[in-house]
């Protein structure tokens, strides 16, 4: 007895076409054309319809998506420009949303598909790139190459409308923006609002993360310019464990009290190593990450974060198909985040008896 599994289908060399579908089925192309693309309520009756389902089944018969886009001018994708070289160090946060996203395109009936242009690539480059597709729309992510002259390939080629999601949109998109500075002071703004003056900022040195990295470094600078005394320390770190213990043997003498450590990941690898190195968190040092993973709320202490308010993916599908169908619709920006602290147990304010001694004032003393 043989129970080895039948041989895979082989790719036959001459794959069956809707012309072979009309000839199985005894009708003519056009009636093929109209029940598989589903226009054929109206036209085709349910018994021919019936008929032609069941001999594209027989034959294994397919409709090909790019003559369709060819007949039609789109191919009913929704690219989503991802850089593939950035992908990696994106996070939860956002493979989450692109998931999301995804789903909600099929109930309008579009398809996302994930286009990896590089970071690096010229706009125009990458325009002609995703073009070639025939897109319906072009959702452009953080680090995808977008200039008012691609916009203009992207439109001239078919593509109905471009969204730009995070940064601020190119002449001719649409957009969705993410304020990263924000994100940047309110987490300095809490942490000196505690009491906190030496404030390190963690700035990741993956490829590809310093256009969240600089921005966010930049905004917790200017919240504590406005705090007399209050310093601002970068902290170049990378993704690893050596690197943050590396880090974290050197942290007392960085002198520092408190640290934004770019997001909960980086967060919770720095805290980690703080705590093997014998920091106390917070007592000693206070810590917030960003973006409020269900793992900040696991962590002990329990990890503040700065919680990032965008559209939800099916607020944003809702936008892009409603696009599609209105492409004369002026360019916009429809939302921009807004961010805000959500407090926990690493970052208590420093007791107040400590905090003055930090700032070199006995207890209960005024600065006057």
């Amino acid at each position: 007895m043989n129970d080895s599994p039948p041989p895979a289908p082989r790719p036959s060399a001459t794959p069956p076409t809707s012309t072979s579908v009309a000839r199985h089925a005894g009708v003519s192309r056009a009636t093929v054309s109209y029940v598989l693309n589903g226009l054929a309520a109206g036209r085709v009756s349910e018994a021919t319809q019936r008929k032609v389902r069941a001999a594209a089944e027989e034959l294994g018969y397919v409709p090909h998506a790019a003559a369709r886009s060819l007949r039609s001018g789109s191919s009913g994708l929704v690219l989503i420009a991802v850089p593939a070289d950035t992908v990696p160090v994106f996070g939860p946060l956002f493979s989450g949303f692109v998931a999301g996203f995804q789903s909600a395109l099929q109930e309008y009936g579009h398809t996302g598909v994930l286009h990896g242009a590089s970071a690096a690539r010229d706009p125009l480059e990458a325009a002609r790139a995703w073009a070639e597709l025939r897109p319906a729309a072009v959702l452009v992510t953080d680090g995808g190459p977008l200039s008012g002259p691609s916009v203009d390939v992207l439109k001239r080629s078919g593509t109905a409308v471009v969204v730009s999601y995070g940064p601020p949109p190119a002449p001719g998109a649409h957009g969705i923006t993410m304020d990263q500075r924000e994100i940047g002071s309110v987490a300095a703004a809490h942490l000196l609002a505690g009491g906190r003056r030496r404030i390190g900022v963690v700035v990741p040195v993956e490829h590809g993360l310093a256009m969240f990295g600089e921005p966010r470094l930049a905004g917790a600078r200017a919240a504590a310019a406005e705090v007399p005394g209050a310093r601002i320390e970068p902290l170049p770190l990378a993704y690893t464990e050596e690197s943050a213990a590396e880090l974290a043997a050197r942290w007392r003498e960085l002198g520092l009290d408190a640290v934004f450590a770019y997001n909960d990941e980086y967060a919770m690898l720095l805290m980690r190593a703080l705590q093997d190195a014998g920091v106390d968190v917070p007592g000693e040092t206070a810590v917030v990450g960003a973006d409020d993973l269900l793992v900040a709320r696991l962590l002990r202490p329990r990890l503040t974060s700065v919680r990032i308010e965008l559209p939800t993916p099916a607020e944003v599908a809702a936008l892009v198909d409603r696009l599609i169908r209105e492409p004369d619709t002026p360019p916009a920006v429809y939302r921009r985040s807004s961010a805000h602290i959500e407090a926990r147990d690493s970052s208590l304010p420093r007791p107040a008896a400590s905090r003055d001694a930090a700032q070199g004032r006995l207890p209960g003393e005024r600065r006057v």
